[in-house]
């Protein structure tokens, strides 16, 4: 497991005060927008990268921004993971990548700088932003609704030693009773995801769901990665809720490839589904 070094919580309690996962830096060349991704994007498997959430949520933010039009929402985003995405200065843009009057392509990636001077795109996102019409009198969700959002007070998701910084320390995280196929959590995050801006329903859903990697671990983390390449998610309504439910289930294969399926829920139902695969491997 990775231990926060001295430099690491040096770095983490300077930003105390800053409740964002990125600190805007104004625009770049080319059309991306810089950003600098504070303590509060560390991932769990190393401090110098990002967990997967907050650069997920970024790239929805960017794409949600892509020549909006009333009437039309995003319903699907990708996200390919190229690369570790780095704690520090980054960039992001988002295009038309298929015009159209009820269905549109909208593309996006993310860059960064390497140490060698050199700018490299470290995470892609595709996503299908469809025009809306009513279907208020068809409304049907094919999975169960969640309990609802513990108390404070009740017990929280058990983390694993030496995961309590960086990006887990900024989410409120509640358990729900599951089982030995499921596990369900409440997640709420505590920051901003671009200081000084609302969080919008799809980038919420995008600042959290990431998680589901970890709340749904089959392996001792000690012993194992389990690291998600992808993540993609479904959303056939809008969260109307602070609060984002996972349902979580984990398949592992025999050749080193694991699958992370999440039914995605707010506070009213059942929203959408999240997928992972995962590189599994043994630690040495």
């Amino acid at each position: 497991m990775h231990d926060v070094t001295a430099v690491e919580a040096e770095t983490l309690a300077e930003e105390a005060g800053v409740r964002a996962y990125f600190v805007g830096l104004g625009d770049g060349a080319d059309g991306y927008e810089r950003y600098r991704a504070t303590g509060s994007t560390m991932s769990v498997w190393a401090a110098t990268m990002q967990h997967g959430a907050p650069p997920s949520a970024l790239l929805a933010r960017a794409v949600e921004r892509c020549a909006p039009r009333e009437g039309a929402r995003v319903t699907r985003l990708t996200m390919e993971i190229l690369g570790p995405v780095p704690v520090g200065e980054i960039e992001v843009r988002a295009w038309v990548e298929r015009p159209g009057k009820r269905i549109e392509l909208i593309g996006a990636e993310l860059a960064a700088r390497q140490a060698d001077g050199s700018v490299r795109t470290v995470a892609k996102a595709s996503a299908w932003r469809i025009a809306t019409s009513d279907t208020s009198s068809v409304v049907h969700a094919a999975d169960a609704p969640l309990p609802p959002v513990p108390e404070p007070t009740a017990p929280g998701w058990n983390l694993p030693d030496g995961w309590d910084f960086g990006y887990v320390k900024s989410v409120d995280m509640r358990a729900v009773d599951g089982d030995d196929m499921t596990r369900r959590v409440w997640v709420k995050p505590r920051v901003e995801v671009v200081e000084g801006e609302d969080i919008s329903p799809l980038v919420r859903v995008f600042s959290v769901a990431d998680v589901a990697n970890g709340v749904g671990a089959r392996l001792d983390p000690v012993e194992w990665t389990f690291m998600n390449t992808d993540l993609t998610i479904d959303l056939f309504r809008l969260p109307e809720s602070e609060w984002i439910g996972l349902a979580v289930q984990t398949s592992i294969g025999p050749d080193g490839v694991g699958m992370c399926s999440t039914v995605l829920h707010d506070e009213r139902g059942p929203i959408g589904r999240c997928l992972q695969i995962l590189e599994v491997r043994a630690r040495p």
